[in-house]
């Protein structure tokens, strides 16, 4: 679900309604293919229903279509693990679908992030609670967007600086993760089915397992790489940083 945002953020849903309609008066409906810039999609995206969801790809808006259960599945299985490293690290943080203004041509709701806090870390939380920059890592369980997903937001988050980006086929039954070399992604290999994370030590991720749904397997796997010494001395340095 969108959530809501800039002045309407604090407002109760019959007062937001009020707003809205006002607003509607003034936006244009918000389109699939549209091209805009940031400003003016957020504009349009206001007035639209709170069910919308919408990004902005290189200047083209990008209405979401509905969610399979798929991309549900294949979502809670990989937000249990981010969300559980960032429980264990501290000053990390794990979230889904917020906004993200990555450039002036660029908002994304990515299905899930992690992102380092405001004082050491890439993006910074703005005054209306959106985000600005790209998070430090970027998942997005791709079924009807993988088009999107592995070119056009792959190049954005490259050009912008997104340390690692990881995208889940879901139907090819492929995981890949991208981490960032010398300006440029290269695809990370795996050890014997786990991918290790460059930018968050401690985040193993046991694909072959997510790929087959045994989650537990996964969250097992993940707490091995939790116990080593280069997470402990990640935390130790990120609380240095506080």
């Amino acid at each position: 679900m969108k959530q809501p945002r800039h002045k309407y953020m604090n407002l109760t849903r019959s007062t937001r309604s009020v707003g809205a309609a006002v607003l509607a008066e003034r936006a244009p409906v918000l389109l699939n293919g549209d091209h805009l810039t940031v400003p003016e999609f957020e504009r349009r995206y206001e007035a639209m229903p709170e069910n919308c969801r919408a990004e902005l790809i290189e200047g083209v808006v990008v209405m979401a279509p509905p969610i399979s259960t798929d991309h549900s599945d294949g979502h809670g299985g990989l937000y249990l693990l981010l969300k559980t490293y960032a429980l264990y690290t501290e000053r990390v943080s794990a979230g889904l679908c917020a906004s993200f203004r990555i450039d002036g041509m660029n908002e994304y709701q990515p299905d899930i992030f992690l992102r380092i806090d405001d004082s050491k870390g890439r993006s910074k939380v703005a005054a209306d609670r959106l985000v600005e920059g790209a998070p430090e890592l970027v998942a997005e369980i791709a079924v009807s967007s993988v088009g999107y997903d592995l070119h056009e937001k792959k190049r954005v988050y490259e050009r912008c600086g997104a340390q690692e980006y990881l995208v889940w086929q879901v139907r090819e039954r492929q995981f890949h993760w991208f981490v960032m070399e010398k300006g440029a992604y290269v695809e990370l290999a795996s050890e014997d089915g786990i991918l290790k994370s460059r930018v968050f030590p401690g985040l193993w991720i046991d694909a072959r397992s997510l790929l087959a749904g045994e989650e537990l397997k996964a969250l097992r796997v993940l707490q091995k790489g939790l116990k080593t010494a280069g997470h402990k001395t990640f935390v130790r340095n990120l609380k240095k940083s506080a």
